[in-house]
């Protein structure tokens, strides 16, 4: 979407670098930024999420993000995740209508990402949904009924590794873990916060180590549907783990929070 404000170069200048080291390139829109595209919103009228939007509206938006994308020199694009998790099964259905064969904006383990959708937090593992392939957001139990879902700053790095390690066990075929550049910042996005570096570091350097588990791409190696397609247990809470991990988060805010 900032594509429609500032043009091509602005999405050449982020897709560049990573198509050069060989990195997958997906589609991912946050629908927002339409509130600062004027005359050149494809659709007239504005939304947070994609889910605000009907059928061909989000047809409308996704042909035009992937042509904004593809412009700027990434592939053409299998698989999109929403911004904020925020689609219905109605963006399924214009994937697959554009021929997009997976989606991963579901997200269990992050609550009030269900209600505009058929999923459930339940459903955790790969499944056929409108006509593509729906790949959930990884997650673990917290206290209770509660679930932390799998990213870089939700999660720490041993709590990543111990999901994998569960999901290994027990043949579970994929783990998706979220991440965003900014997250290595500080709040105020001035420095580079050490601990989340330190962490994203550990888990590289573990992953890197562990035998039997691979990292995937999209475009070489997309998941597929989970046989039987039922709902895959969850990493048990683990008190010192999740511990470690709010010590952890305290630490990082008191020294990357905003000033």
């Amino acid at each position: 979407m900032p594509g429609l404000i500032w043009g091509t170069a602005a999405i050449e200048d982020v897709v560049g670098p990573i198509v050069r080291r060989g990195h997958d390139v997906q589609l991912h829109i946050h629908t927002e930024w339409l509130e600062l595209t004027g005359s050149a919103n494809p659709v007239g009228r504005t939304g947070t999420n994609i889910a605000d939007f009907n059928l061909d509206e989000q047809c409308n938006l996704l042909d035009r993000a992937r042509s904004l994308l593809v412009a700027a020199g990434a592939p053409l694009p299998r698989a999109f995740r929403a911004g904020n998790y925020g689609a219905n099964d109605d963006t399924l259905r214009a994937l697959a209508i554009l021929g997009l064969s997976h989606d991963s904006s579901h997200c269990p383990g992050f609550a009030g990402t269900c209600g505009r959708r058929s999923l459930t937090a339940a459903d955790r593992a790969t499944v056929e949904r409108c006509g593509v392939i729906e790949v959930p957001i990884g997650c673990i139990a917290g206290p209770g009924d509660r679930r932390r879902h799998a990213q870089v700053t939700a999660i720490s790095a041993n709590e990543i590794i111990a999901a994998l390690a569960h999901c290994r066990r027990r043949d579970i075929s994929q783990f998706t873990l979220v991440s965003h550049s900014f997250e290595l910042l500080s709040r105020d996005r001035t420095r580079i916060n050490e601990i989340v570096r330190r962490r994203f570091a550990n888990l590289c350097r573990q992953l890197g180590a562990m035998p039997g588990v691979t990292t995937g791409t999209y475009a070489a190696n997309p998941p597929g549907v989970e046989s039987p397609a039922t709902s895959i247990p969850l990493l048990p809470f683990n008190p010192l783990r999740a511990g470690w991990r709010i010590a952890e988060q305290a630490v990082s805010n008191a020294m990357y929070g905003t000033r």
